[in-house]
């Protein structure tokens, strides 16, 4: 039986990892012992920012949410205290939509809240 060599599975290999590598600087988008350390950073930093995008676009909501409360007389806890007890169902991000682009009907929201929490 013939032997099989391994070097197009290995060149395949690489070649996966140096196209993932394109645009890098330098030895990383060159050469395969570089380019897959920060290919595999790279592919590790995505994953983690995947997470903290979600992360971060709840803080920004929470905040618009804050200074729109405020303007209508109510911190923030209290204001989604409010909601809840009256049993207003809306999630932050809409909340927050509506802080920035309808400030009357967020404030016949904080008025609500206002009520039932009083």
């Amino acid at each position: 039986m013939a032997r099989i060599k391994g070097g197009l599975n290995a060149r395949k290999k690489h070649n996966r990892v140096l196209k993932l590598a394109k645009g890098y600087r330098g030895a990383r988008s060159k050469q395969y012992r570089v380019a897959k350390q920060s290919v595999m950073r790279a592919l590790a930093s995505s994953y983690a920012g995947r997470k903290q995008r979600k992360r971060q676009f709840r803080r920004l909501w929470i905040a618009r949410i804050n200074a729109a409360a405020r303007i209508n007389g109510l911190s923030y806890s209290r204001f989604m205290y409010g909601l809840k007890l009256a049993g207003v169902d809306i999630n932050r991000k809409m909340l927050a939509e509506l802080a920035v682009n309808d400030a009357e009907g967020f404030a016949e929201l904080a008025e609500l809240a206002k009520s039932k929490v009083a």
